[in-house]
C-alpha cells in the first residue's frame, strides 16, 4: 500500500483503516487530500490488495472532518472551484462503485463534506461526542457531496429537509435515532467496535459481499420487481464460487469456513 501525505493508513489483514490526517485543519478536505482519496479508492477499484473491508476515521479525538476547506477555499476562482469540485465528484462516485465495503468511525465533529461522506458510506459508528451537520446554506452554496441524496436515503426524507435546510447540528444520539449511524461508542470503543465489525465482514465470502451490497443499493434505485431481478442476477453470480462450496462444506463439517474470495 502506497504512502499519502494527508492520509494515514493501516491494514490488519483483510481490514484497512483510513485515517484522514490533518488534525490542524479539523482533517478538511483540501485538494491535495481529495486528490489523495480519489487515488486510494481507484487503486483499490483495480487492485484491493486483499482488503475486504475499509474503515474511514479522522485524526484525533475531536473532529472526523469539518468539509471543505474554506481556509484553501477564500478567494478561489469560479473555475478553480469548478476544478476542485470535480475532485469531490470523482470521490463520490468511487465510494458508489467500490466493491469493498466502508464503514466510517466518525469520532468529532462530521460538518458539512464530512456529514456528507458519513452518510456516503454504507454505515457509520459514531463517538457519543460525534456531532453532525450539514451547513452548506448558511454559506451560500447547498450540499454537493452527495448530501441531498444519501441524507435522505439514511433518515428520510422530511428529516433531511430539516437538517439541511436549517444547517443546525445534531447529537451522536440524534444520529442514531434518525438513522444517520447504527451505533453510537465511547470515544476509545469506537475504533475498536467499528475495527470489530469489518474483521466480521471480512471474515465472509468476498464475492458474496460485494453482491449483497450491490442488490442492497438496488434497492433504493428501482421499483420492487427490478430490484428483485437485479437480487436473481446477483445471486446467481455466486453460485460457481469456490467460497460457495467451501461455505456448504465448511457447515456441514461444522467448521469456520476459509474464503479466498473466488
Amino acid at each position: 500500500m502506497k504512502k499519502y501525505e494527508t492520509l494515514l493508513l493501516e491494514q490488519d489483514e483483510h481490514v484497512l483503516t483510513v485515517v484522514l490526517n490533518r488534525p490542524e485543519a479539523g482533517n478538511a478536505l483540501n485538494t491535495l487530500m481529495l486528490t489523495e482519496v480519489v487515488d486510494l479508492l481507484a487503486t483499490l477499484y483495480v487492485d484491493p490488495q486483499g482488503v475486504r473491508c475499509v474503515v474511514l476515521t479522522g485524526a484525533g479525538d475531536r473532529i472526523f472532518c469539518a468539509g471543505g476547506d474554506l481556509k484553501e477555499r477564500k478567494g478561489m476562482t469560479d473555475e478553480a472551484w469548478r476544478r476542485q469540485h470535480a475532485l469531490t465528484e470523482q470521490m463520490m462516485r468511487h465510494f458508489q462503485e467500490l466493491p469493498i465495503p466502508v464503514i466510517a468511525a466518525v469520532n468529532g465533529a462530521a460538518y458539512g463534506g464530512g456529514c456528507e461522506l458519513a452518510v456516503a458510506v454504507d454505515f457509520a459508528y459514531a463517538a457519543d461526542t460525534a456531532r453532525f451537520a450539514l451547513t452548506e446554506v448558511t454559506l451560500g452554496i447547498i450540499p454537493g457531496a452527495g448530501g441531498t441524496q444519501n441524507l435522505p436515503r439514511a433518515c428520510g426524507v422530511r428529516r433531511a429537509k430539516e437538517i439541511i435546510l436549517t444547517g443546525l447540528p445534531f447529537s451522536a444520539q440524534d444520529a442514531l435515532e434518525w438513522g444517520v449511524v447504527n451505533k453510537v461508542c465511547s470515544p476509545a470503543g469506537l475504533l475498536p467496535e467499528a475495527q470489530a465489525t469489518a474483521r466480521r465482514i471480512a471474515g465472509n465470502a468476498p464475492v458474496a459481499v460485494q453482491q449483497a451490497r450491490k442488490s442492497i443499493t438496488m434497492a433504493t434505485q428501482s421499483d420492487l420487481a427490478t430490484g428483485y431481478r437485479f437480487e436473481l442476477e446477483a445471486y446467481y453470480r455466486t453460485i460457481p464460487t469456490q467460497d460457495r462450496l467451501e461455505g456448504v462444506l465448511a457447515f456441514n463439517e461444522k467448521r469456520k469456513p476459509v474464503f479466498q474470495g473466488r
